[in-house]
């Protein structure tokens, strides 16, 4: 065997120098070559492996913005993107378009703007919560008040959906309409939310039933035994006040911290 191994540079690099190698390991150490080729195979498996879940993450691009009709959530899109106030009107169909965050690195995310009536909504969710890296669930602190139920379940129905806790988005709950003088604080809708979510989460069913009439499983809000608080949640949730409208129509909108928080993601 040693004068076989024995083999010059030139001999080494040449194809019968391999083939002899194999023989030769075959003949003394079958095992040994099964080991090389299992080796070879685990290390190719964990390649293709890290491929798909790094791929995966990257297709978790989305920023989507949800919410009651009237939130404010049209406008709000559309401060983002040009900064600019436009008219907006209710919207019945999904907007899309690539969002440029305030960041060093000027990272792009695709900001999505779901319609907001409730008859229309879960089925352009179940279209982008795959791919959504952040929602921005945007709240109308002027009408809080009367729409709090309103908002409470619907925030129950994203926050149980086991498919989007599983991605773990960073929710970001936008307080829009700060100009306007019965608008309510961050702090005090966090509060009250607490509160109607622990209620709610008394009242309802263990299962949902999703577009295609699949039953998806819901998960359990918070910790069981205690009242509802967001810090209990496997995600990201965030408070903060904004104004896509100012009350001055000259004047900016207010929502630099929404920007700041969509920097971070």
């Amino acid at each position: 065997m040693e004068d076989k191994l024995n083999l010059d540079l030139e001999d080494f690099s040449s194809e019968p120098f391999l083939d002899e190698l194999v023989k030769e390991i075959t003949e003394n150490d079958p095992s040994l070559l099964i080991g090389i080729f299992v080796a070879i195979a685990v290390v190719i498996i964990t390649i293709v492996l890290l491929k798909f879940l790094l791929g995966s993450k990257k297709k978790r691009n989305a920023v989507l913005l949800v919410g009651l009709c009237d939130a404010g959530k049209t406008l709000l899109f559309s401060r983002l993107l040009v900064g600019k106030l436009i008219q907006t009107v209710t919207s019945s169909k999904d907007s899309k378009a690539p969002y440029r965050a305030k960041n060093e690195k000027g990272t792009t995310w695709t900001l999505v703007d779901i319609p907001g009536h409730d008859s229309l909504r879960s089925r352009f969710l179940e279209k982008f919560m795959e791919s959504a890296r952040a929602i921005v669930f945007v709240v109308d602190s002027s009408m809080f008040q009367k729409e709090v139920k309103e908002v409470a379940e619907f925030l129950y129905t994203l926050l149980t959906d086991s498919v989007l806790m599983n991605n773990a988005p960073t929710f970001l709950i936008a307080c829009n309409k700060q100009d306007i003088n019965t608008a309510k604080s961050a702090k005090l809708i966090q509060q009250q939310l607490e509160k109607e979510l622990t209620t709610l989460r008394l009242t309802r069913s263990a299962a949902l039933t999703s577009q295609d009439g699949s039953v998806r499983s819901v998960l359990y809000l918070g910790k069981k035994g205690k009242d509802f608080e967001f810090s209990q949640l496997p995600v990201r949730v965030e408070f903060l006040e904004c104004s896509a409208r100012s009350s001055d129509k000259d004047a900016d909108a207010k929502i630099e911290a929404l920007e700041k928080s969509l920097a971070k993601l």
